[in-house]
């Protein structure tokens, strides 16, 4: 088995995977003084899907399409329509390669042939963390029937989990499908149960329930970190599956309270203070009742973010997502049975709590896939059918490329727009800004010369 982490997912795909970032060269040279040239290239690549009523556009040219970066016209050196899973080839009215301009003292490396044209590139996050172990078969039938209805051949496709699964496999092609197989062998939920979150409510942390933000969290964390080493892959489609429950940082509030409410109950007890409401008078009524609402606004406030806290998180992985020119297709594997293992409940839970639960976990899931340009597969059986839409809209797009005229060079954050010429058709899907990566920024100081 190869080994990789999400912190660090060694992508060793030799000629395959290009970066179509920024490229820095600095060029000192000497003559009777001293001379110094700085130079910066910026090529620049997205995907772009273009639908009418729905459904792909596939007879779209060069001169259908209008690239602006920061306001600023921009020219076409790739155009590359990819139609059912195949490349035609750079259609640009130039050669195949970017354009670079030449600029006085540019000294750049021979272009290296392009190996590898074909397919996609799958990352396949298993959010081990976000669903239980009862849910594990279920989850591995799904990964079977993505393995056999969307991952083709020619297509790279690398597996991580969340946690307990231990799954991390480098992306590959897979004709035999012996590490899809690998990984759906180890696929293992470990998602605390709902009598585990109910019954452990006196224990929770100031922000919550114990453990539920610190899984979320490690889910996150993993899903940038592959986000950020896929960044540097430009020639491929690339797309996230990925398989979870969702998310909520505040499930099942009102059984939650029931259970602290009992502890309160032995402390009250405790300290003589658990006469029944009957033997009381007014003033003794009046003083429960205040401290009964004092109690559960404090505990309110435990959770009163913790909404905003899951949307920040949710936003920022889909900025990272945007950037990196990454599609989210979320997947919830427990289909239309969204409350299966209500009869395996033993704490009693409202129906106000299980509908809470679910509307966070699927809007979590929905919002990370729109985001991203991609979809939920939530509140459905037919994954079939989910599973050979993502493939169509994977398999049909048109990559576009062109050699950055910004004005300003030491811009570090930039604004793609994409316009579309022919009337009456949706608005186009692509990456919308791009970052230039630390290590290749240019320099603000002036560069260091070289005398006689």
């Amino acid at each position: 088995m190869t080994k990789m982490t999400g912190q660090n997912l060694w992508l060793k795909l030799g000629a395959i995977a290009l970066p179509a970032a920024l490229l820095t060269v600095t060029v000192s040279g000497q003559d009777s003084g001293t001379q110094t040239f700085r130079a910066t290239v910026d090529f620049v690549a997205t995907d772009v899907v273009v639908r009418k009523d729905g459904k792909f556009v596939p007879d779209l040219t060069e001169k259908d399409f209008q690239v602006f970066e920061d306001g600023v016209l921009q020219t076409l050196s790739v155009f590359e329509p990819h139609i059912g899973g195949r490349s035609l080839g750079n259609l640009a009215s130039a050669r195949a390669t970017p354009r670079l301009p030449v600029r006085e003292g540019l000294i750049l490396p021979a272009a290296r042939p392009r190996d590898d044209s074909s397919g996609r590139l799958f990352i396949i996050f298993i959010d081990d963390f976000h669903f239980t172990a009862a849910q594990s078969p279920n989850v591995k039938d799904l990964l079977k029937r993505i393995r056999d209805v969307l991952v083709h051949d020619n297509d790279l496709v690398g597996f991580v989990s969340s946690g307990y699964s231990s799954v991390e496999i480098n992306p590959s092609y897979d004709v035999e499908h012996r590490r899809f197989n690998e990984a759906i062998s180890k696929t293992m939920g470990s998602m605390p149960t709902v009598d585990d979150i109910v019954e452990n409510a006196s224990m929770e942390t100031a922000e919550g329930p114990q453990g539920i933000r610190y899984n979320a969290h490690v889910a996150f964390k993993t899903a940038r970190d592959m986000i950020q080493q896929v960044s540097q892959i430009s020639d491929r489609r690339k797309i996230f599956i990925y398989v979870s429950n969702g998310y909520s940082f505040n499930p099942f509030r009102d059984a939650r309270y029931e259970k602290i409410k009992e502890q309160y109950a032995m402390e009250d007890a405790a300290a003589g203070d658990d006469k029944p409401d009957d033997q009381l008078n007014e003033d003794e009524k009046q003083n429960r009742q205040n401290r009964d609402q004092e109690r559960e606004q404090e505990y309110d406030k435990r959770t009163q973010f913790s909404f905003a806290d899951l949307t920040q998180e949710i936003y920022q992985i889909a900025v990272d997502a945007q950037r990196a020119n990454v599609t989210f297709y979320t997947i919830d594997p427990r289909g239309l049975q969204a409350n299966g293992d209500v009869a395996d409940v033993r704490t009693k839970v409202s129906y106000a709590d299980w509908r809470d639960l679910r509307i966070s976990q699927g809007d979590s899931l929905k919002v990370l896939a729109e985001e991203t340009g991609g979809f939920c597969t939530c509140d459905t059986n037919d994954f079939n059918s989910s599973l050979r839409r993502i493939d169509a809209e994977t398999s049909d797009y048109y990559r576009i490329g062109y050699t950055s005229n910004n004005p300003d060079p030491l811009k570090i954050r930039r604004q793609i727009k994409v316009e579309i010429l022919r009337p009456g058709l949706e608005e186009p899907q692509y990456k919308k800004e791009y970052t230039i990566p630390k290590s290749r920024r240019p320099s603000t100081t002036p560069a260091a010369t070289a005398s006689k």
